[in-house]
C-alpha cells in the first residue's frame, strides 16, 4: 500500500485494521527510522493502540554518503562531533537554538539532510562560521546505483548542485573533515597504547 498521500490517522486506521485481521505489517520507510523519519509519532499512536511493533534500523543517509566520499566523519585532531539536522522550510519549526547559525558556531561536522532544494540558504547562513574555502560535500541517492556525488567547498558548492539538479534525497556535509589528509594517527592504533588496561 502506497502511503505516500496518506495523512498520519489515515496510515494508523490501516495499521489497526491489518493488527485485528491478524496480519503482520512492515511499514517500510526510507533512510533510518532513528533520524528525521516521523517514525516517533506513529510508534506512539501504535503504542496508544497496543499494538506491538518492532523497530529495524536501515543505513543512515549520512553514513552511506560518508562511505560513498570514502571519509570517516570523525578525524583525529580536526573534528570529532558529527551533528545531524536539517532546516526549516516547509517542515516542523526548529528548536530554539538548533538554527544554523547557532550550530555553525561550533565548527562541528554539518549534516544536513531534507536541505539540497535550499542550497544557496544553507550556504549563505554558514559561510560566516565556516568560510568559502571549508570543503563541503553533497551526496544525492546514497548507496543506489544512480547515485550522485559532488565535492568542492562553501563557495561552489551551490552552483554545482543547481547544475546537477538535485533537490531532494540528498545530504549536505560542511566540515574540515571532509578534506583533511593530514592528521595525526588515532590513539586507537597506537604503539604507545596500553593494551593491557580494559
Amino acid at each position: 500500500m502506497d502511503t505516500a498521500r496518506l495523512n498520519l490517522d489515515e496510515i494508523t486506521a490501516e495499521l489497526v485494521r491489518a493488527h485485528e485481521a491478524g496480519l503482520d505489517v512492515a511499514r517500510l520507510h526510507s533512510g533510518d527510522p532513528s533520524v528525521f523519519s516521523a517514525v516517533a509519532e506513529q510508534m506512539r499512536r501504535l503504542d496508544a493502540a497496543g499494538i506491538p511493533y518492532e523497530v529495524v534500523p536501515g543505513v543512515p543517509a549520512f553514513a552511506a554518503a560518508a562511505a560513498a566520499l570514502k571519509r570517516e566523519l570523525t578525524v583525529p585532531t580536526v573534528g570529532q562531533t558529527v551533528i545531524l539536522t536539517r532546516i526549516a522550510q516547509r517542515a516542523t519549526a526548529m528548536p530554539p537554538g538548533e538554527d544554523l547559525a547557532t550550530l555553525g558556531r561550533s565548527g562541528a561536522l554539518l549534516v544536513l539532510h531534507l536541505a539540497a532544494g535550499y542550497v544557496d540558504r544553507v550556504v549563505e547562513e554558514l559561510l560566516p562560521h565556516y568560510g568559502a574555502d571549508c570543503p563541503t560535500a553533497v551526496v544525492a541517492l546514497a548507496s543506489r546505483p544512480d547515485e550522485v556525488i559532488l565535492r568542492g567547498t562553501l563557495a561552489d558548492i551551490a552552483g554545482q548542485v543547481k547544475e546537477a539538479g538535485i533537490v531532494r534525497t540528498a545530504v549536505i556535509m560542511v566540515g574540515r573533515t571532509l578534506g583533511a589528509s593530514q592528521f595525526r594517527d588515532s590513539h586507537l592504533y597506537s604503539a604507545e597504547r596500553d593494551r593491557h588496561v580494559c
